[in-house]
């Protein structure tokens, strides 16, 4: 198969994207959700897979377990966005879903989801992750995943950031976009991935609450336990290992999973840099993140 390269940033309606999440556009704006698909969206490197598996095993950990031996996550669970001409769309694994719910997965911006996911008023939850942690988890993700734009020195990463020139545009659009849509859409559930690292069990606890499901207390535990950070990093099913677009000799796709991890990439100057562009960015007080948890 022929390796796919890296892609420049264009503006796409406002957004900066590249052709592998833009190439396949129409047909993705098509896609026809059914009533009991469940979206997973978020913005880049912001606890996307991790939440994507907990949803796994919570419908079809105990019916299908062979699935989670077999069958990797980004099939079981795909990506509506990419396009890769040599590899599968995300919109062609989605329609082949053989699973009911289907278990989507997006990193598009509120304003790009397809229509019909609002129609059939799907279930959808969002996770979001602070600023700084997630910039530096996206840093080692565009180092190592050869479909990334290349992400030259940190300085100059830390830059584009803050002026949202990344795949999937700003991250303060991302998550004020989203947020706000909560506010008509009921059936969205926003989570922080802060609070899913504080306690993955309470956070586990209100998924169930809002997706109707009520798994024993036995259960709960068992996927509390494998969907730890450091037994999913082992997990050849769950950590991208085996998918030929990533060069693991740079650095893991799943990293370290840790809230605050920013201090080791920020300079003193830099973080007071950052802190004083978020106050402009962050208007809304309702939406709050925590740049570190103490656990």
């Amino acid at each position: 198969m022929d390796l796919p390269c890296r892609q420049e940033l264009f503006d796409f309606h406002g957004v900066s994207m590249t052709h592998y999440f833009t190439g396949n556009w129409e047909n993705i704006q098509n896609f026809q959700a059914r009533p009991d698909d469940i979206l997973v969206a978020t913005y880049p490197k912001a606890g996307t897979t991790w939440v994507s598996y907990i949803l796994d095993l919570l419908y079809f950990g105990q019916s299908s377990p062979e699935r989670e031996t077999s069958i990797p996550i980004y099939e079981r669970v795909p990506f509506l966005d990419i396009f890769i001409p040599s590899m599968n769309s995300g919109k062609d694994l989605a329609d082949k879903l053989p699973t009911s719910p289907r278990i989507i997965k997006t990193h598009f911006p509120v304003q790009f989801v397809p229509k019909s996911f609002w129609e059939q008023n799907c279930k959808i939850v969002y996770v979001a992750r602070n600023a700084k942690d997630n910039m530096v988890s996206y840093f080692h993700f565009d180092r190592m995943n050869i479909i990334q734009p290349e992400p030259g020195d940190w300085s100059s990463y830390f830059q584009r950031f803050m002026e949202g020139k990344m795949v999937f545009g700003s991250w303060y659009d991302h998550v004020n976009g989203w947020w706000k849509k909560k506010q008509t859409h009921s059936k969205l559930h926003y989570m922080f991935y802060e609070d899913l690292v504080e306690d993955t069990g309470r956070e586990i606890d209100k998924l169930c609450c809002f997706l109707g499901l009520s798994p024993s207390v036995e259960e709960k535990e068992r996927i509390r336990g494998g969907v730890q950070f450091d037994n999913m990093k082992k997990n050849n099913m769950v950590n991208y290992s085996i998918i030929p677009i990533m060069d693991f000799k740079i650095s893991p796709f799943m990293r370290k999973g840790k809230v605050g991890d920013w201090r080791n990439h920020f300079t003193v100057a830099q973080s007071e840099q950052f802190d004083e562009d978020y106050k402009k960015k962050m208007t809304d007080p309702t939406l709050q993140f925590r740049a570190e948890i103490f656990t």
